[in-house]
């Protein structure tokens, strides 16, 4: 609703990973080139590590939209708890080779075939993981192997493993020496700093059209950074609220206050959320409820109206502003 009301084309801070709203901050400049030297050479693995929303999957996309699909075959792994076997039939089906549940060692044989064909008519093979922190040391033991698969004195299969920082302390187990000998780049992306993390909300916000409405005040975007560290992901949720609110409050001008009022609200919610999984289940025969939970009750009763009134207001405004929109 919000992007009719400010004359915007689309949603700027829409949460599914999309390259057009790739923003090169020194961080994530950094990153890009690790994945192009990567992409370039061709050789081992590259590991990009960072916190939850720090934008790894961004970069890849990216990077992906950079380059000429005719050249490449492409599969994404997006992992959970994988044994060794899961992975390939992951990977298998990732290039879209048949399994027909094959034993491991003729599924191999498959997917050594598939790539080295691709790499003889001029395609390389690329295979990306993301979550890698998640596969077992067994899985990670199999892409391993799977680099092994050599044709004219070159890897015809490439990874780049995507990960929170918890793998860069897998990568160190002893048990890893041969992978992390073949890792040829990594890389640890951090969040944005105060000045970048005002670049990225303006940045986004003109690729969707935006002409200065709503006008962000320069006390916003400290706050901002300070409710979200700079991770993108974070930023993205805080500033959609924003708008929101902004549109709801019928308000061409947003400035600090209204970031604070809507970061407030978040973390309210959050620990509203909080209470309600700590709640305990009632039975008709259960004693009175203590005065602890009674108070939970009451903070969830308050948060349920709440959001009863906002929808409410929210139907309303939208209804008088589509109404003045008709000729």
């Amino acid at each position: 609703m919000y992007t009719e009301f400010y004359g915007l084309s689309h949603r700027p801070f829409q949460l599914t990973p999309d390259s057009r709203f790739f923003f090169e901050s020194s961080v994530h400049r950094k990153a890009m080139a690790y994945l192009t030297y990567g992409l370039h050479h061709a050789e081992g693995f590259i590991v990009i590590t960072g916190e939850v929303g720090t934008g790894k999957t961004m970069l890849v996309e990216n990077l992906l939209s950079t380059i000429a699909e005719s050249n490449f075959v492409i599969a994404k792994i997006v992992t959970t708890q994988l044994a060794g076997d899961d992975l390939l039939h992951m990977v298998a089906a990732g290039f879209g080779i048949g399994r027909e549940d094959l034993a491991k060692g003729s599924l191999l044989r498959r997917i050594e075939e598939f790539v080295v064909a691709q790499h003889r008519s001029g395609k390389r093979a690329l295979l990306i993981v993301d979550e890698v922190q998640n596969l077992s040391f067994s899985a990670l033991e199999e892409l391993r192997m799977l680099s092994n698969i050599i044709t004219d004195k070159s890897m015809a299969l490439q990874s780049f493993l995507l990960g929170q920082p918890q793998f860069r302390a897998i990568l160190a187990n002893p048990e890893l020496e041969q992978l992390r000998q073949r890792v040829t780049a990594a890389y640890h992306l951090g969040p944005l700093d105060e000045a970048e993390t005002r670049s990225y909300v303006e940045h986004r916000l003109r690729l969707a059209g935006w002409k200065d409405d709503p006008s962000l005040a320069d006390d916003c975007f400290p706050v901002i950074h300070k409710f979200t560290g700079g991770v993108p992901r974070s930023v993205n949720t805080l500033c959609s609220r924003l708008l929101l609110y902004g549109f709801l409050e019928g308000l061409h001008t947003l400035d600090g206050i209204a970031v604070e009022k809507v970061s407030t609200d978040m973390d309210r919610e959050l620990a509203v959320v909080k209470v309600e999984h700590q709640l305990p289940s009632a039975d008709p025969g259960d004693e009175p409820q203590s005065s602890e939970v009674a108070q939970r009750l009451g903070a969830l009763e308050r948060h349920i109206g709440k959001h009863q009134r906002v929808i409410k207001r929210a139907i309303t405004i939208a209804a008088r502003y589509f109404q003045d929109q008709q000729p």
